[in-house]
């Protein structure tokens, strides 16, 4: 971390590497799940979806490497063993049970919400300490606010379907 960094830095910098590392494993699970929906997805406006998943994991990609650059600059090392990913992060990987759509989608929309709460906590926590790391989590939050967004409108169109096929 560089001499003026520290100086300005108001706030325990070794937890908030721990933060940031547990919020980086959790966007590479996040990444997982949503690449791995994306292929075994089945089931109603499934090509839709599946676009839709991996956008929203080349995002949660994005994320992830904004966060391992912000861990170095601030002297951390972003976690190098995928292993530890599991045992550090808040927001779990959701193994699919069920590869229809409409399943897959409740599972992400879970996570989003859960990386919505991680990313709220470290704006609060930065805000007014540490601006570089407040306006990388601020422009996570509002993605992960609009990934929220988007599987509920997909969540929705998909129950209008069921209840339409089924003459609910």
């Amino acid at each position: 971390m560089g001499e003026m960094a520290k100086k300005i830095a108001k706030l325990d910098v070794e937890h908030l590497l721990e933060t940031l590392n547990a919020a980086f494993a959790e966007e590479w699970l996040a990444y997982y799940q949503y690449w791995m929906g994306g292929k075994v997805a089945i089931g109603l406006q499934r090509t839709e979806v599946v676009r839709e998943f991996f956008e929203h994991a080349d995002e949660e990609l994005k994320h992830a490497g904004w966060l391992a650059d912000r861990i170095i600059q601030l002297g951390g090392t972003p976690l190098l063993n995928p292993a530890e990913w599991e045992e550090v992060a808040h927001c779990r990987y959701a193994e699919p049970q069920n590869f229809d759509v409409w399943a897959l989608l409740q599972d992400n929309l879970e996570a989003e919400r859960c990386a919505i709460g991680r990313y709220e906590a470290i704006c609060g926590m930065t805000h007014g300490k540490d601006y570089e790391t407040f306006r990388m989590a601020e422009k996570i939050l509002k993605e992960e606010i609009e990934h929220e967004q988007e599987l509920e409108d997909f969540t929705a169109d998909a129950e209008n379907a069921r209840k339409f096929i089924t003459k609910e």
